[in-house]
């Protein structure tokens, strides 16, 4: 086995720990690592930290353990902007707010909120926005309190102690026990929702997209201003944004997705 390692380039060693810190969903010790890679323990040490050095990887703030940084979403992002993944996806995304007429959203996890990788603009000159790579905060969006919701109460916790709770819109939630409440909530009812609690006058609701381990892997997310539908009105779009949000399942991770 050792002779094999050894005929393995590094810089396949390096893909081998970023796929492996990929498909967990979580982040890991170094010690985690050398479970799946079959590498020396000095060896894993070296390559992480050049890795963390390099910007791709990062470093948990409780416990220390290894993730995805900046340069690695980044490429993950760019390789997917790239392949006809994109192309079907843009489709879809188009369909959708053909229908909605309004702004709908392919947004993702960063490094201190929620991102737009993709999005179709609503016709109508009145509009909110929020460019393509915008990051927008994790807990007054409603792609944001689902990210948050999807994880189990240890996570939510971990992440909740983290970040500060800004008031963004009138209706923004502030108390962490009331946010507690409202993941809750959101993660019973498959959906989040945002009130004008990110900007005043404009609702928001997003459903998520899992990868075939049930995982979170994006949220689809659509958002008007209250002048045109109201918060009741945008719940009522929930089914065909669940539908919709299968269909993208289907295109990304079915068993003829394009990478």
């Amino acid at each position: 086995m050792t002779d094999t390692i050894d005929r393995i380039p590094t810089n396949m060693r390096m893909i081998f720990i970023l796929e492996t810190l990929a498909s967990s969903g979580r982040p890991l010790s170094v010690a985690e690592l050398g479970e799946t890679i079959d590498l020396p323990k000095p060896t894993l040490h070296r390559l992480c930290t050049t890795l963390e050095e390099d910007g791709f990887l990062i470093r948990d703030s409780i416990g220390g353990r290894l993730r995805p940084a900046r340069r690695t979403r980044l490429l993950a992002s760019g390789l997917l902007m790239a392949s006809q993944l994109h192309i079907a996806r843009r489709m879809v995304l188009t369909g959708l707010a053909s229908e909605l007429r309004e702004t709908c959203n392919f947004v993702v996890a960063g490094e201190s909120g929620m991102t737009y990788l993709d999005r179709v603009d609503t016709p109508w000159p009145l509009r909110y926005q929020l460019p393509i790579g915008a990051e927008v905060p994790f807990h007054c969006t409603a792609s944001g309190k689902l990210f948050l919701a999807c994880h189990d109460t240890v996570g939510q916790d971990r992440l909740l102690r983290s970040m500060t709770l800004s008031v963004e819109g009138p209706n923004t939630i502030t108390d962490v026990n009331t946010m507690r409440r409202e993941l809750t909530a959101i993660r019973d009812s498959g959906y989040s929702w945002d009130n004008e609690e990110f900007m005043a006058g404009m609702v928001a609701i997003a459903t998520p997209i899992r990868d075939p381990e049930g995982r979170f892997a994006a949220a689809l997310a659509f958002h008007a201003p209250v002048q045109r539908m109201t918060f009741d009105e945008a719940k009522s779009w929930v089914p065909r944004l669940k539908e919709t949000a299968t269909q993208l399942e289907t295109l990304m991770f079915g068993a003829d997705a394009t990478l």
